[in-house]
């Protein structure tokens, strides 16, 4: 019965578009249903043999879906929803009377019923404003973007996000972010001589890249700016043995997961060879958390806070794009299908 339902659909598809039988992407059974793939079509089968066809089309922005595009997509799937992946390299305005204006490639046709940014590409400052441009002219349409360009922006900016976590009065390290090297300078030898280290990091960047930490006077002879801007922060000693710090995972308000990172150095990222450990989530640090993400204006967020020798909670940074390949390692949840339902049920479902 199963059988000849797939049979139907991969006519009725192949009946409509030029690459038939080669439609078919991937499949996957989830309990007593298959969600069958189709050239951003899904066909959800039963085992009696009946049909559904998808509720909805989502873009997932992305140049590198690996598997965390494909948990998305088999999340949405679940939920009845096609997705497709498309890079924001490829998205452009055409400005023009009976156009629409928004030129994303696969949505020719309509516009995605919604968005959901799982990266934003680098490039030249012109280059990165038009990539955000994308995804605010999308919401201005009515679009539901997740999460919006105004989040990506605040947190891809961390002379922001330490602003923004400073203004809404939540813990976090001393920070300075200026031009002027001979001002850097100054502040870098002063901290040393208090006793303090410092971090440099580059403005814009993510997984431990361009951070370097700053432990003797020699070391500032090796001090230089991210095109212009030193971000200098105070480096923040951890409890107990060794090197470490927590990614909580927040969605929609809520902290859902998280997992201590303890690494070969100072970095604790995963991507540097940090080791990932279960935690139990306790009450103040959910609450840093969920009032992080607030504060950059986030549907979902990675924070990574950091226990002080003191036992004081200090929130140090909040992805708006963050990997949680090694939390689920670590924790019984999927994650994306809390981010899909989040998304659907928030912003799509009437």
């Amino acid at each position: 019965m199963v059988g000849n339902a797939i049979a139907a659909v991969v006519s009725a598809f192949a009946a409509v578009t030029e690459t038939g039988l080669g439609l078919l992407a991937e499949s996957r059974s989830f309990g007593d249903n298959y969600h069958y793939l189709l050239h951003g079509i899904v066909a959800i089968i039963t085992p009696t043999g009946s049909t559904v066809i998808n509720r909805g089309r989502i873009a997932i922005f992305t140049d590198d879906p690996g598997w965390h595009g494909k948990q998305l997509r088999l999340a949405f799937a679940d939920l009845g929803y096609s997705s497709d992946y498309v890079s924001l390299t490829n998205c452009c305005f055409t400005i023009e009377s009976g156009q629409n204006p928004i030129v994303i490639p696969g949505f020719e046709q309509a516009l995605p019923d919604a968005a959901f940014v799982r990266g934003v590409p680098g490039g030249s400052l012109e280059e990165v404003v038009h990539y955000l441009d994308i995804l605010h002219a999308l919401k201005v349409m009515n679009i539901p973007v997740y999460n919006d360009g105004r989040a990506v922006e605040r947190s891809v900016d961390k002379g922001m996000t330490s602003f923004l976590l400073h203004n809404a009065g939540l813990p976090t390290p001393l920070t300075w972010v200026l031009r002027n090297r001979a001002d850097a300078l100054s502040i870098a030898e002063s901290e040393l001589k208090k006793g303090h280290l410092l971090i440099s990091k580059p403005l814009f960047g993510s997984q431990g890249e361009g951070i370097r930490r700053i432990e003797k006077m020699t070391d500032l002879f090796w001090l230089t700016s991210s095109h212009g801007v030193y971000y200098l922060q105070r480096f923040v000693h951890c409890a107990g043995v060794g090197f470490s710090d927590n990614r909580v995972f927040v969605v929609n308000g809520r902290a859902v997961a998280s997992m201590r990172r303890r690494g070969k150095s100072w970095l604790n990222n995963v991507a540097r060879g940090a080791s990932c450990e279960r935690i139990d989530l306790d009450a103040e640090m959910a609450e840093l958390a969920v009032k992080a993400t607030a504060a950059l204006a986030m549907d979902y967020a990675g924070v990574d806070i950091i226990q002080d020798k003191d036992g004081h909670y200090t929130i140090i940074e909040v992805n708006s794009i963050p990997a949680w390949k090694g939390l689920e390692s670590v924790c019984d949840i999927t994650i994306a299908e809390g981010l899909a339902d989040d998304l659907i049920n928030r912003y799509l479902t009437i």
